[in-house]
């Protein structure tokens, strides 16, 4: 039986053997991988004359990622005056490799010629919308044998250009109230804290509510229960004379994302037990609320850091 394994593990290494196949070459340093970073380089500095003398009379330009069976390339003039467009709609751009990333240069046998493939960034600010651009792409370039672009083909994320695209267009994204039951609630809720009762301040809250503020590490929330063990915590040391609404609060009901916020201001003041020492701590407050019309999260924009004071 062990020979028959053997012999079988054989035939298998094989056959594995028998598919492989070389088609070329790959290449970390060439001087087609040097001509497309300096050709692109010069695109995002502005330089539209530079970046014609490393195309061919012929380049074409693609998008990788559209579904236009009938597309035809963008020829050299319209890539060309890309570069005008960059240089005056593009504030602060940069374009640098992926970190950790470098660019091949792959030389296929037979007649299929020299491609380079890169994995590049792009950091850049509209100047018109003030949308961020900040995202990775990746682009295959057809080389000639002295080194020129014959095509490019890009692959990005469209959807900071849909963003900018979007932009120009005055549009509404929902509703503003300035009296709404999930309104009422945060009242309740701050009111019930103010005066320490904690279990009913706690009890407009989902069980899986979680809760941030800026003395936590990014990414880390607060369960419901650790939320109300820290305030019961305080209370031990702290008197809250008042807890006074600044303004008003809003309730925002978003189309995007179908998401309901209350957000409020506040003046917290407080008396320190040991010492009789008065606070004032601002809050600006965030409430994610259900359908239900029960609070699912919080992120308080504030630091407890003033209740150290000496």
């Amino acid at each position: 039986m062990k020979k028959h394994v053997i012999i079988i593990m054989m035939l298998f290494t094989c056959i594995m053997f028998s598919q492989t196949k070389k088609n070329g070459t790959v290449y970390n340093e060439h001087p087609a991988i040097n001509a497309v970073e300096t050709m692109m380089q010069a695109y995002f500095d502005g330089d539209a004359d530079k970046v014609a003398s490393y195309l061919t009379d012929d380049f074409k330009a693609w998008d990788g990622v559209s579904t236009n069976k009938d597309a035809k390339g963008n020829p050299k003039d319209n890539f060309l005056n890309g570069v005008k467009w960059v240089k005056e709609n593009l504030l602060y751009s940069s374009y640098k490799r992926t970190s950790g990333a470098y660019p091949d240069a792959i030389k296929y046998k037979g007649d299929t010629g020299l491609w380079v493939q890169t994995w590049d960034h792009l950091k850049a600010i509209d100047a018109k919308t003030g949308v961020r651009i900040d995202m990775p792409i990746h682009r295959l370039y057809q080389m000639t044998d002295d080194n020129k672009v014959k095509s490019m083909i890009t692959y990005d994320n469209d959807l900071p250009w849909a963003e900018r695209r979007s932009s120009f267009a005055s549009r509404t994204n929902g509703t503003i109230y300035n009296n709404h039951d999930n309104i009422n609630t945060v009242r309740l809720m701050m009111g019930a804290l103010e005066n320490g009762d904690a279990d009913k301040g706690f009890s407009y809250f989902t069980e899986d509510a979680t809760f941030s503020n800026l003395d936590m590490a990014e990414g880390v929330r607060a369960t419901l229960a650790e939320e109300k063990e820290g305030f019961l915590g305080m209370l031990e040391n702290w008197t809250i004379t008042s807890i006074d609404v600044q303004g008003y609060p809003d309730y925002l009901e978003y189309e995007l994302g179908n998401a309901k916020v209350v957000q409020s201001w506040w003046i917290a003041r407080m008396t320190r037990k040991s010492d009789g020492k008065k606070v004032k701590l601002p809050l600006m407050m965030t409430h994610d609320f259900n359908d239900e019309g029960e609070i699912t999260g919080e992120n308080g924009y504030y630091s407890l850091r003033v209740l150290s004071v000496k």
